[in-house]
């Protein structure tokens, strides 16, 4: 064993790979013989034998502490360790040197297969702890995933929750609005059919009312017509009695006309005398003018010389003043020119009155001038006037017999137009009947309506009024014609009136422009009434026009009041059906 361990074999052998000594070229067989051959194999099976294994006490350790680490722990030498380590181990048939360990063939197999059982089972160990920490890792990761997840899905549940929450308060609250809804419709058709009742009883009261009075204006219209007759049969009487009346008048008026012209011309011939006697006194007026004039220059003239001298005067006594001032010293001087000057002044206040005098006469004259002259253009303008007034009168004593004339044709005309008036005021009275006729007709359908009854009947209330609006228009009618009988007879009177005042024309012709005027007014008055009439039968007209579109309105309007009930009955029965479908 010494000279074994002193010794350090190396076996060195030549083998080829192949007999055609090429790269890359291997043969099994020859390598194997080659080895059998030089007995190799040999020299390795019998170190297999023996101890073939051997490794020192630190390598050992070094490599196979792994299976025995809480050896290692003690404090012991290195062959010790390694003597408990293959102790622990279990292994047979080795041996120990003083620096090496030496192990049978199979052995060190044995030992790296514990060695990597013990790597493997660590392996394993840490492997399992790396994939725990990578499983936690992902656990914790998954663990957050899932809690985000859930919060996400718990939100979006709470969400919906919330959502199915709402539509439920939506759901409720909707049933609530219907089911008010519905009873408010069957609240306002309960009131709808209580103010149709209603409506019906009062329309019943009402139309028995208006029967009623329809009865009474009846009853009234044949009065009127009765006592109209009775008055038109009085009228014609006093007409024939009045017209002869006029006749005899009109003779007797004629015959004054003719005795007031011829004292016109007796007056047109008096006026001529006097335009003479004013004409001679407009020249006398002109010749005092004349004089006048003359004196005023006379005077005029000795007024200058007058002030001329006074000027003289003036400029004397200034130099006697001069002279005086001179002679300051003598008193007696100085008394002297105090008396003159006293004198002189006495002097001037004469004279300015006699001035003033003058002026005064002056302004007399003038005024008497213009008097004058005003007297002669009044009695120029008088001359004109009476000449235009003779003129004047001569034409209107004409036109008057004219618009007598034309008044006689005109209360003709006013006359026959009234007749033509009464017969049309009847025939509306007529349609009027008819059309109260028809609306009563449309009253008793308008009854039978539920839901326009209201509509209906405030068209009835319309009608009913426009019908006592035209009464009242056939009222207004009527004393309209008494007040046109009144304005006949009022002209009549006025007619008296012109021929009282066409005797008196000669004494003042103003008065017959004023009484033709008043005629013309009348007669204007008249004619604007028979206007009023035709246009108040023309309203008549239109309102039955009226009336008779409204009529028809109405009926449309029923028609479409009964499309209305039967929607509103279909409509019923789907929501009926649509409650059981419900239910």
């Amino acid at each position: 064993m010494e000279t074994l361990s002193s010794t350090e074999p190396h076996y060195i052998r030549c083998v080829k790979p192949n007999s055609v000594l090429k790269p890359a070229i291997f043969e099994n067989t020859n390598v194997l013989q080659q080895l059998r051959c030089s007995g190799v194999l040999e020299a390795i099976r019998i170190s297999c034998a023996g101890y073939p294994t051997r490794k020192l006490f630190h390598d050992f350790l070094h490599r196979f502490r792994i299976l025995a680490p809480e050896i290692l722990k003690e404090k012991n030498d290195e062959k010790t360790t390694c003597q408990k380590v293959l102790d622990k181990i279990g292994l047979e048939g080795y041996q120990i040197g003083r620096t090496k360990v030496f192990l049978r063939a199979g052995q060190m197999a044995e030992l790296d297969a514990r060695r990597t059982e013990v790597r493997n089972t660590a392996a394993r160990g840490v492997q399992s702890q790396l994939r725990t920490h990578v499983a936690r890792e992902q656990f914790l990761i998954l663990r957050n995933a899932s809690v985000c997840l859930q919060s996400f899905v718990r939100a979006r549940l709470a969400c919906k929750l919330h959502g199915f929450l709402r539509q439920q308060a939506a759901v409720l609250k909707i049933q609530k609005n219907i089911r008010r809804y519905f009873a408010r419709r069957t609240y306002s058709q309960l009131c709808l059919s209580a103010i149709t009742l209603q409506t019906g009883l009062r329309t019943m009261a009402a139309r028995n009312e208006f029967n009623s009075r329809n009865q009474d204006k009846a009853s009234i219209h044949i009065q009127s017509r009765w006592r109209r007759h009775r008055d038109n049969l009085s009228y014609i009487k006093l007409k024939r009695a009045a017209l002869t009346y006029q006749c005899a008048w009109r003779g007797r008026v004629a015959r004054r006309e003719l005795r007031q012209l011829k004292m016109a011309a007796r007056d047109t011939q008096a006026l001529k005398v006097a335009k003479e006697k004013l004409e001679e006194r407009v020249e006398e007026l002109m010749s005092r003018l004349s004089l006048e004039k003359k004196l005023r220059t006379d005077l005029e003239k000795s007024k200058a010389t007058e002030i001329s001298k006074l000027q003289s005067a003036l400029h004397d006594m200034e130099q006697r003043v001069e002279e005086a001032a001179a002679m300051k010293e003598n008193e007696s001087a100085k008394k002297a020119v105090e008396e003159a000057l006293a004198q002189e002044r006495e002097k001037i206040s004469s004279l300015t009155s006699e001035i003033e005098g003058l002026k005064a006469l002056l302004l007399t004259e003038k005024q008497q001038k213009e008097e004058a002259s005003a007297a002669l253009a009044e009695s120029h303008l008088r001359d004109q006037a009476f000449a235009i007034k003779i003129e004047e009168a001569e034409k209107q004593i004409t036109l008057l017999q004219e618009n007598v004339e034309r008044f006689e044709y005109s209360m003709a005309d006013l006359q026959s137009s009234l007749t033509i008036e009464k017969q049309q005021h009847e025939a509306s009275v007529v349609e009027l009947a008819e059309a109260q006729g028809k609306i009563e007709e449309l009253l008793r359908e308008v009854g039978d309506a539920d839901e326009k009854s209201t509509l209906l009947e405030t068209t009835v209330q319309r009608l009913e009024e426009r019908l006592t609006e035209n009464d009242a228009l056939s009222t207004t009618e009527r004393q309209e014609n008494e007040a046109t009988k009144k304005l006949l007879n009022e002209v009549q009177g006025k007619n008296e009136e012109l021929l009282k005042k066409l005797e008196d024309a000669g004494k003042n012709i103003v008065h017959y422009q004023d009484t033709t005027q008043r005629l013309e007014e009348n007669v204007a008055a008249v004619e604007v009434s028979l206007k009023d009439e035709r246009q108040q039968n023309d309203v008549i007209m239109k309102q039955l026009a009226d009336a008779q579109v409204e009529i028809v309105e109405l009926q449309r309007n029923l028609e479409g009041a009964d499309k209305r009930n039967s929607l509103l009955q279909d409509s019923l029965q789907r929501f009926l059906s649509y409650l059981k479908f419900i239910t």
